[in-house]
């Protein structure tokens, strides 16, 4: 007999979190393609507005490398903007769950990322594996679409601000 509460309750468990996780991941998947859409227009105008003023060399360019990845390549650096596909709760100990927001409700602490790396672009154009990119920020988006970023030298857009 108390096999079909705790299968209920199994089974109420699965559909929760695999819904709540295909939200965030759906979220996640169309704030980064508004992302993409975002870069493309930015490379463009400001590749136009460049034009003139640098080394013909020099140049602003967009990549569209798939459904989870885009890249801008400024000069010699190389940025890629990559989507996890995957959706996470963040560790214990992280300054997230400081945040009154995710204090309400456990819900909102689960995030997909956009990871954004910065590589000199002559690694990828001579096939230097070995060379090293940088993690320079990561974009947090929940399943209320809210997010935050963290990265080097941030000034806005923080942890504790995350659900406001």
């Amino acid at each position: 007999m108390e096999s079909i509460p705790l299968r209920k309750k199994i089974l109420e468990t699965i559909v929760s979190k695999s819904t709540l996780k295909q939200k965030v991941f759906d979220n996640t998947f169309a704030t980064f393609n508004d992302l993409k859409e975002t870069l493309l227009e930015m490379a463009s105008e400001m590749d136009d507005q460049l034009d003139g003023l640098l080394d013909r060399r020099v140049r602003l360019e967009y990549r569209d490398r798939g459904k989870f990845e885009a890249q801008i390549q400024v000069a010699n650096d190389l940025l890629i903007f990559q989507m996890h596909t995957d959706v996470f709760e963040f560790e214990p100990n992280h300054v997230i769950w400081q945040n009154p927001y995710v204090q309400t409700d456990r819900d909102n602490s689960y995030c997909g990322v956009i990871n954004i790396y910065n590589f000199l672009s002559d690694s990828f154009k001579f096939n230097r594996n070995a060379d090293e990119g940088y993690l320079i920020g990561r974009i947090f988006i929940n399943r209320e679409k809210c997010y935050f970023v963290e990265g080097k030298q941030q000034t806005s857009m923080r942890p504790m601000q995350f659900g406001q």
